[in-house]
């Protein structure tokens, strides 16, 4: 069998004169980080200083022992890193072995019998990217780096929430790979389900030796314990086998049904010489693999072009959140560390998750959690926000990279929808990118034509779509609301939240609105600054464009913006933030099945910044990640302002599986609390639909007063409509008591915070990072009535007192 050697260890960097130990995975900046050498790049405005790694050239060093590369067991020894970031050059004892150019490939080089030391040269990045840019002429670019001249993550060059630290390095395995007379070069496993049965139709390639060449071989496969067995001769270098296994159980989103996975096990071997001489294993392939069905609904109808996931012939309300690299160092993300961040996706009620085309292919751990999670994958291919030339030599990169990637990642279940790219069509179209092309290539021949060509060669059973937004074909205007996927940014720019209930896109894959980090992130990021808006670090922690001004904005149009009181500001951010997701969302819940999907930006963060996050840089949740879990329940209340902003409408959202019958307490009420009318209505919602009705008018709130409020409660479920702006309202000086309690034999170091409201209380938050970095509070943002009683849970913050917590305590005030 084919033998698997890492090399991990005994690695080193050349910095000057000096070898440095290396971890490999790794990249240039951790080991310098390691070594003491730079300081961290996430504190202060150290990133400014440690700019000049990512414009020099790095060598990573080892020696390969001749018993490494040699031996009377084994006709071969392949060399091979399953990453390389990204420009280099790879020598062994001297001598050339290749060079690559792809971050986002995998390289094999020969070394049979070779030794000596082998080194790996990587040229600075900047210097790869002038080199083609030099080949291809220029090409327009949302961002001032050279991003698109180089198939690297496109995020390392900074965004408008990440840092610029270019690295370099081998920031995936690198092994040794002993093999004889062949070996399993490629397996595609195309999974389909036929009535209960389920279909798997495996293609090998397989690479021989010089002395395996006429040898006769044969894959076996299998899923599961003996559930389908099978065996296929190889012919030349290729086999095909099918196997069928009835009775199958179907993989399904989370909220929909189970996520059962199979083993699917594929073993090359060679046949014996003679009769009764056997079979020899050369080499074996092992993942797992769910049997579903998915389709993406792009039908014209009455409203324009549709865009719904149907898996398994379900039809999905899509409840995403877009994902990026989880650091702007990826070797450091761990598979534990998927889990945690995924898991945290999931218990948001977050059923899809949407691989930006600004970052990487993920690790393999991170497809296995959303297989196991029932989190569908939508991947995009790595383009975002330029024009990319598609001369070469990135033409043969695109396609071998893309190739690649679809063949590592299709076994996985999860992975529902290829998207060709982030932004382009759109920019090509709107953002002036077509008189400074005059002609030239731009990556459309990528998204409208060689990556469709090859997902409908390699894995025909996934829908693919050429970008997001995109409106289908050129007939509309690719951001066009009305048609396919559509991204909402307007509001976040230049207008107010509020906006979005201006419209019902099919499919909402991008809109978001930024808060700061949390206070303790800040204060670890930040450290001895005194904590301002526009204090140094913290500006240089604010990424995007006129960032703190759409902040102030933003807060400015609901409330009165709190000056030098810092504290103040920081809770009005993240009010404001999580209170625009939640407007959208609503809204558009509730227009089931016109709209199909919601997909937030962002649920993480790759530093400690001011970001679209749910979760920030140091991994702790904002009070969006609360609203998120509020507003993706299976069953949701919501109440919307009538047609013309006259009126109200109640939303009554059942995306479970079962009828609710639900009553739904309807009250007007003014600001200080008392009842001026109410209603009580019996609602039956049917299955993964949604119930509207127009609030009765006597309890429609009348704004002239901007005293007047609609609650809507049913069971734990509660939506507020204020119709007036929250600097208009007549808000009480807000009053309340709290205890705080040891729950009894409680070890995990949890208190219980119990707030009683003696007015009306809006948007009460509990800052529980600002009791001490570790803790986390089980609660976001809620709105008390006079009398009402909130229990919210601490942990991590043993033997707190309740000044401390009083003092970590916010609400809505007064103007």
């Amino acid at each position: 069998m084919k033998e698997v050697v890492p090399l991990a260890e005994d690695w080193n960097l050349r910095h000057g004169a000096s070898l440095l130990p290396a971890r490999v995975p790794g990249c240039v900046h951790t080991d310098l980080l390691t070594a003491g050498l730079i300081p961290d790049p996430f504190l202060g405005i150290n990133e400014k200083g440690v700019a000049w790694v990512g414009r020099r050239a790095w060598t990573y060093v080892r020696d390969l022992r001749a018993t490494d590369t040699a031996g009377e067991e084994y006709e071969r020894t392949d060399l091979v890193f399953d990453g390389l970031d990204t420009a280099a050059t790879v020598t062994l004892d001297g001598r050339e072995l290749g060079r690559t150019r792809n971050m986002h490939r995998r390289y094999r080089f020969d070394v049979t019998g070779r030794h000596g030391l082998l080194e790996v040269d990587f040229a600075s990045a900047y210097d790869e990217a002038a080199s083609v840019r030099a080949l291809t002429g220029e090409r327009p670019n949302v961002y001032p780096e050279p991003f698109q001249y180089i198939r690297k993550m496109a995020c390392g060059f900074g965004w408008d929430w990440g840092p610029t630290l270019v690295t370099a390095g081998m920031w995936r395995p690198v092994r040794l790979e002993r093999w004889s007379t062949a070996r399993l070069a490629g397996v595609r496993p195309l999974v389909t389900v036929h009535g209960d049965t389920g279909r798997v139709e495996v293609r090998v390639e397989v690479e021989r030796t010089a002395r395996g060449t006429a040898r006769p071989l044969a894959v076996r496969a299998r899923v599961g314990d003996g559930l389908a067995e099978t065996r296929g001769v190889v012919e030349g270098t290729r086999a095909v086998l099918t196997l069928e296994v009835p009775d199958v159980s179907l993989w399904w989103p989370r909220g929909y049904g189970e996520q059962p996975l199979y083993e699917l096990e594929l073993t090359l071997v060679e046949d014996g010489d003679g009769p009764g001489s056997g079979e020899r294993p050369l080499d074996s392939w092992r993942r797992r693999i769910g049997f579903r069905t998915v389709e993406l609904d792009r039908s014209a109808d009455e409203h324009g072009t549709g865009f719904t996931l149907v898996v398994n012939g379900e039809r999905i309300f899509a409840r995403g959140v877009n994902w990026i690299p989880d650091d702007v160092f990826p070797s450091r993300i761990t598979p534990e560390r998927y889990r945690t961040r995924l898991g945290q996706a999931a218990g948001a009620g977050v059923d899809l998750v949407r691989i930006w085309g600004g970052g990487i292919y993920e690790d393999d751990a991170f497809y296995d959690a959303c297989d196991e999670l029932g989190l569908m994958v939508w991947q995009d291919f790595l383009f975002a926000c330029a024009a990319y030339p598609e001369e070469q030599p990135l033409r043969g990169e695109v396609d071998a990279e893309a190739r690649d990637n679809v063949v590592r990642l299709m076994p996985h279940p999860s992975l529902v929808l290829w998207n060709g790219n982030n932004e382009n069509l759109w920019g090509f179209r709107d953002w002036d990118w077509e008189p400074q092309l005059d002609g030239g290539s731009w990556g459309g021949g990528y998204y409208l034509d060689l990556l469709p060509r090859i997902v409908a060669e390699l894995d025909p059973t996934r829908p693919y779509t050429a970008g997001s937004p995109w409106s289908g074909s050129w007939a509309h205007h690719p951001n066009d609301p009305a048609h396919g996927t559509h991204h909402s940014w307007e509001a976040w720019n230049r207008r107010d939240y509020a906006e979005y209930r201006d419209s019902v896109p099919r499919f909402v894959a991008e809109f978001g609105w930024q808060a700061p980090p949390a206070m303790a992130t800040l204060r670890r990021a930040l450290p001895g600054e005194r904590l301002a808006p526009d204090s140094p670090g913290m500006l240089h922690h604010q990424k995007a464009e006129d960032g703190n001004g759409k902040l102030n904005r933003g807060v400015e149009r609901h409330f009165v913006l709190p000056g030098d009181d810092f504290d103040r500001w920081h809770y009005l951010t993240q009010v404001v933030q999580a209170r625009a997701v939640a407007t959208g969302i609503e809204h558009w819940r509730s227009h089931w099945p016109v709209c199909a999907g919601t997909v937030v930006w962002q649920i993480n963060d790759c530093w400690p910044v001011s970001s679209w996050a749910a979760i920030d840089g140091d991994g702790r949740l904002k009070p969006l990640y609360h609203e998120l879990r509020r507003v993706y329940a299976d069953r949701l209340l919501t109440l919307q302002p009538g047609d013309g902003g006259d009126g109200a409408v109640l939303a009554v959202v059942n995306q479970s599986a079962e009828p609710w019958q639900t009553r739904v307490v309807l009250r007007r009420l003014r600001a200080d609390g008392t009842e001026v009318a109410g209603h009580v209505l019996d609602v039956t919602v049917a299955a993964r639909t949604v119930h509207r009705q127009s609030v009765p008018r006597d309890l429609v709130p009348d704004r002239r007063t901007a005293d007047e409020f609609l609650v809507a409660d049913s069971a734990d479920l509660r939506s507020v409509h204020v119709p007036v702006t929250d600097r208009e309202f007549a808000y009480p000086v807000p009053d309340y008591d709290l205890v705080v309690e040891t729950p009894v034999g409680d070890r995990t170091g949890s208190v219980e915070v119990v707030v009683t409201a003696h007015t009306l209380v809006r948007d009460l938050l509990l800052q529980a990072d600002r009791l001490g970095p570790d803790a986390v509070c089980d609660t976001g943002l809620r709105t008390l009535l006079p009398g009402e009683r909130l229990r919210l849970r601490v942990t991590g913050a043993a033997e707190t007192g309740a000044n401390a917590v009083r003092a970590a305590l916010f609400c809505v005030e007064p103007a």
